[in-house]
């Protein structure tokens, strides 16, 4: 199937989401919820599209609108500027703490608008992607509170959650830098808990929380790994060499 996209005539497979289709062929769509590892938010909206079919036009959340026939597609058409700067105007509005959507509402000329009351030192747009990420690769620490006006993610009744491994996903992922994680050689605090690092036995690298290591382990079924991946492959080849030779 082909679709066309600014003009560029784009290979894809029936199904695929138009932002997937477009960044494999070098054409940028901005986002900020998006990640590769969790599908089908389309919680900001900053990824829409316009597409055309049959001289008709709508616009689109690009990382979750799959493409089920040809069509032609604008990622930067009038109506898609007008719109995705009312967005990422309001999510400033949100969240004005965040350089990263300052750096948006800059690049995408977002207008300035005065008649909505900021939220002082916020950061956290409401994604949901940290949830996602402990739920789905941690131990389910966080959660989406309350409602309305004061919904918001949080560990429960904002205490130190004893489910917390400390292994940071929800903030790596974050797009925002909402989640505040700090970092010295022996300890990490988040979430208002501070765990222990523990370090590669052979090449000193921090390898995650003893909280974090015992967690993997129990999912995996087998003993906690002190070797990061570089040296637990390392130790492989060299008893595949001393098993198989040269």
């Amino acid at each position: 199937m082909k679709i066309t996209i600014n003009g560029k005539v784009c290979e894809c497979e029936k199904g695929e989401y138009i932002l997937q289709v477009a960044r494999r062929n070098g054409i940028e769509i901005p986002t900020l919820c998006h990640h590769d590892g969790f599908s089908g938010q389309g919680a900001c909206r900053v990824c829409i599209v316009e597409v055309v079919e049959k001289g008709r036009g709508k616009i689109v959340v690009s990382c979750v609108y799959p493409v089920e026939k040809e069509c032609e597609v604008f990622t930067d058409s009038e109506k898609v500027q007008k719109q995705r700067g009312m967005i990422l105007a309001l999510l400033h509005k949100k969240a004005p703490g965040s350089e990263e959507i300052s750096k948006l509402c800059s690049k995408y000329n977002a207008p300035v608008i005065d008649r909505f009351v900021e939220e002082p030192e916020n950061k956290c747009v409401m994604c949901g992607l940290c949830v996602k990420a402990c739920t789905e690769l941690s131990a389910g620490a966080i959660s989406t509170v309350n409602r309305g006006v004061t919904k918001e993610i949080a560990t429960p009744y904002h205490e130190p959650s004893s489910s917390c491994i400390g292994c940071g996903s929800c903030a790596y992922v974050c797009p925002t830098g909402a989640i505040d994680i700090t970092q010295t050689l022996s300890e990490r605090t988040i979430w208002g808990k501070t765990f222990a690092l523990v370090t590669c036995e052979s090449c000193g690298r921090v390898i995650g929380t003893k909280e974090e290591i015992a967690y993997a382990a129990k999912r995996a079924g087998r003993e906690p790994d002190t070797l990061c991946d570089a040296c637990r492959k390392k130790q492989i080849a060299l008893g595949f060499k001393a098993i198989y030779g040269e």
